[in-house]
């Protein structure tokens, strides 16, 4: 027999080599998809067989016989696959598109990144992420945190009313600026655009209105309305600027001896518990007679009225025992009205006493003095519920000593020579 042998059908060609003293094996060749195909076999009769088989399947356009044994073993795996897809998805899938898909997905990848590994980190960030307008979410958002500002049992809210009605009305605000955005459409563009609307506030203005939008975010991250790693987290219009401590303003004992002996009722006693206890404004809201009286020669102040939350003693001095004095047979809140009332009464005072409004006035007043006649940072921040940084920080350096002394001897003009025989304790109610 001459080799080589060649078969033909139908346009498809498959050739023979006979054995050779360099190789003892018949060779069958081919081309399948463009490729030469070339296989041994140790007899002739084999190779006729495949050279038949291998022609007949080319001339009808079958491919298949140029694969080896390990890519016919990969195709039937990748079948099985596929299959399996469609019966746990109920999604169609073809063996081209998922080989497509795959190889244009990680020709976009970096060499070190796994595609399973983006995936996971989508399914983690916006991949489950539920759709929600900005507005829908704030208003879900304030929704959520309204219970916490009522007051259960006689206990503190939570939650300051007032702080959170203006956290309410910054969201709100925030949610206005972009009314067809929902919260996973946001970027940092926007944060930007946002902050940028107030320039013209103080920084401490934009930092208040930046920590509730971070509130807000960090909350739609726990409820799925935004991905934990989403980058609005590092957006530079949410970092908060350095806040410089403006010049602290503070009554001076004229002042305070003007208003307090125009004053009468409640309202003086708010006025001393203030200037010479150094108590806030809220914290004498929240107090109740009991607290001046329950532990003698000192205003307790319980976790539950403090800013702070934490229960601290302030100590009477002469001229406030003077000032409370008429006061020893009172019980119920120390002041019975609202804020809203106090602040009306407090203008029309030091309209009448022709005095100027000072910010926080009375409390800066006693941090002042009072870290001014003792120069002990830490005993001062224990009486005004404050740090001793703070103090030193804010408060250092203000008044002298002799200024602080005339502070803390503004006692009633009447009560000026009987001061210091005050009873030690409050007298027994009757029964």
């Amino acid at each position: 027999m001459r080799f080589p042998v060649r078969l033909r059908h139908r346009g498809a060609k498959v050739v023979i080599y006979g054995k050779s003293a360099s190789y003892g094996y018949y060779r069958l060749a081919f081309k399948s998809a463009g490729k030469r195909i070339v296989r041994s076999y140790p007899t002739y009769s084999e190779a006729l067989k495949e050279a038949e088989r291998v022609v007949r399947e080319l001339a009808s356009g079958n491919q298949a016989s140029g694969l080896t044994a390990r890519e016919t073993a990969d195709l039937l795996a990748v079948r099985g696959a596929l299959a399996d897809f469609r019966r746990t998805t109920g999604r169609d899938a073809n063996l081209i598109g998922a080989v497509t898909g795959y190889l244009g997905a990680v020709r976009r990848l970096p060499e070190t990144v796994v595609l399973g590994e983006v995936v996971d980190a989508y399914l983690a960030g916006a991949g489950l992420l539920k759709p929600i307008a900005l507005s829908e979410t704030v208003e879900e958002f304030i929704k959520g945190r309204e219970h916490k500002t009522e007051a259960k049992d006689g206990q503190r809210p939570a939650l300051s009313p007032v702080y959170e009605y203006n956290v309410a009305m910054w969201l709100r605000e925030f949610a206005g600026t972009f009314p067809a955005t929902k919260i996973g459409q946001l970027t940092r563009e926007h944060l930007g655009l946002w902050i940028g609307r107030f320039s013209k506030l103080s920084a401490k203005s934009r930092n208040d209105r930046r920590a509730a939008v971070r509130m807000l975010l960090g909350w739609a991250a726990r409820h799925d309305y935004l991905g934990t790693n989403n980058r609005l987290f590092q957006a530079e219009a949410l970092v908060a600027e350095r806040v410089d401590h403006g010049e602290i303003d503070f009554y001076r004992p004229p002042e305070l001896r003007a208003m307090l002996e125009a004053s009468e009722g409640p309202l003086r006693a708010a006025i001393a518990l203030q200037g010479l206890a150094g108590l806030r404004r809220e914290e004498v809201f929240r107090l109740r007679w009991d607290d001046v009286w329950r532990v003698p020669g000192h205003v307790e102040i319980s976790a539950r009225m403090a800013k702070t939350r934490q229960r601290r003693l302030v100590e009477v001095c002469l001229a406030l025992g003077a000032w409370l004095a008429p006061f020893e047979e009172m019980t119920g809140p120390v002041w019975p009205q609202s804020p809203d009332a106090f602040e009306e009464a407090t203008t029309a005072l030091r309209k009448t006493c022709n005095v100027p409004a000072r910010r926080n006035g009375w409390r800066h007043a006693f941090v002042t003095f009072h870290f001014a006649l003792h120069q002990n940072e830490n005993l001062t921040a224990a009486m005004a519920g404050n740090t001793p940084a703070m103090v030193h920080q804010c408060y250092k350096g203000l008044a002298t000593k002799a200024e602080a002394e005339k502070w803390f001897a503004v006692a009633p003009a009447q009560a000026a020579n009987v001061i210091a025989m005050l009873p030690a304790t409050r007298p027994a109610a009757a029964s």
